[in-house]
């Protein structure tokens, strides 16, 4: 059995919870927060036996996407700051970071 730790983008946790309820896999679903754009993500915690591990990978790998996005660099207020600090940067956001973990045991009260 292994614990997957999916987290994704807000924009595509409805997408990911519509195909593993298609796929009847349980999940647990967590409001997170992302700490480099401090914007919302949803983390889900899902138990899995070893044979499904890569139907899961796979539906995350589909709904996932990644996009560009505007951001500005926080206020760094030392005085030899570089000029453009204070002007937007596009970014890469999106996609999913995933754990595959080994579960020793499952208890379920």
């Amino acid at each position: 059995m292994k614990m997957i730790i999916a987290i994704v983008q807000d924009k595509d946790a409805n997408r990911l919870r519509t195909a593993f309820i298609k796929a009847e896999i349980q999940v647990t679903r967590l409001s997170t927060t992302g700490g480099f754009l401090k914007s919302g993500n949803t983390t889900y915690m899902i138990g899995i036996e070893d044979e499904r591990v890569q139907e899961v990978l796979d539906l995350i790998h589909e709904t996932s996407r990644t996009r560009q996005q505007f951001m500005t660099p926080p206020v760094n207020l030392d005085a030899q700051m570089d000029s453009t600090s204070g002007y937007p940067v596009e970014v890469q956001v999106g996609g999913a970071t995933v754990f595959v973990l080994p579960i020793e045991q499952f208890h379920q009260f």
